[in-house]
């Protein structure tokens, strides 16, 4: 069930004729009813518009966040103001993403399916410790077999807004296993770090098209709003007890961090950057640089290694990037391996 919550009758006679064929619908007009309704059932994802008379969609979230029978219901705000300032204050509150009005329908449809994809593959992750305790030894690879799917998916949550990620998520993870190896991790770390990297920029889903998929250079609003996808990645793997889930949202949070500080959003510096969020800041760049995008053609292989290279102790933690240079080889196997 999904929960529409707008003052605005003509807001939400749209949004449920958009929706109607998604799932069952659930409308209230004002904070307090959206309230009691969400208490009383428990909708798998809400709707919530920001600007109402009486308790503001700021409250309603607040309300919901405290309360542990409704804290983990996914909530979309609703904004007729494209205001970096309420994305925020929203985002801290506990939303997981925002639609603008007037809508555009099919990014309507296009966040709801997304969130409510997330929110079943969440549900199964936390699920996860419970059925471990009832399944048999024998069915032990199954149930791995089955996490490795569910993350994929997680993962694809990013891809499936820009068709070209595809391969670089692949790549990026598989450098990071490689290096991970290469430092001395534990099998079981590593394999952990390549399936974990794989969700490095699932907050992408929080950002618009025209900013994500824009062929020019961002300005600076735009930039901004770019950025906060390490925050919204890091608010959508928090919350678990799975280990797996954890060393994601380190990623999502600090793959963007730079060696010397200049980084975001925490500005963390040197060995204050976690040690897979160094990792992934190589690898991510790397590939990215290799990578075609709406903005730039690929760069041939040696041009990014040199970038690289010339990034070391700025950028990058300059022993993890004599690591990287020593794998050329392997690296080179990785991308002929898993072409655009």
């Amino acid at each position: 069930m999904i929960l529409l919550v707008d003052d605005s009758r003509s807001s939400v006679n749209m949004l449920v004729n958009a929706l109607k064929n998604f799932c069952r619908l659930g409308v209230s007009l004002n904070g307090e009813d959206a309230v009691r309704f969400a208490r009383q059932n428990l909708p798998d994802l809400i709707l919530l518009d920001i600007i109402m008379p009486g308790t503001d969609g700021f409250a309603v979230c607040d309300t919901l966040k405290a309360d542990p029978r409704t804290r983990d219901i996914p909530i979309i705000f609703i904004t007729a103001m494209d205001d970096l300032s309420h994305k925020t204050k929203g985002f801290d509150a506990g939303a997981v993403d925002y639609i603008t009005k007037p809508f555009d329908i099919t990014e309507v449809k296009s966040r709801v399916r997304t969130h409510l994809t997330l929110k079943l593959a969440g549900e199964a992750l936390k699920n996860q410790n419970a059925i471990l305790e009832e399944t048999v030894r024998e069915r032990t690879r199954d149930l791995r077999k089955t996490q490795i799917e569910v993350i994929d998916r997680l993962g694809k949550a990013a891809e499936y807004r820009d068709q070209n990620t595809g391969t670089h998520i692949n790549r990026m993870s598989k450098y990071c296993r490689l290096m991970g190896k290469a430092l001395g991790l534990s099998r079981e770390e590593y394999e952990l770090l390549d399936l974990a990297a794989t969700m490095h920029d699932v907050g992408k889903i929080g950002i618009s098209d025209n900013i994500l998929l824009k062929p020019g250079k961002l300005d600076n609003m735009e930039w901004e709003d770019m950025r906060s996808h390490t925050r919204i990645g890091e608010k959508l793997l928090s919350g678990g007890s799975s280990r797996l889930l954890d060393l994601a949202r380190v990623i999502a949070m600090t793959h963007h961090e730079k060696w010397d500080g200049t980084g975001y959003h925490q500005r963390l510096k040197g060995r204050e950057i976690p040690l897979v969020g160094r990792i992934a800041c190589i690898c991510d760049v790397f590939d990215a640089l290799i990578s075609k995008r709406p903005y730039k053609d690929p760069w041939p292989v040696d041009k990014a290694l040199a970038e690289i290279k010339k990034g070391s102790g700025e950028f990058f933690d300059p022993e993890l990037v004599e690591v990287f240079l020593s794998l050329e080889p392997e690296i080179r196997k990785i991308i002929e391996t898993h072409q655009d």
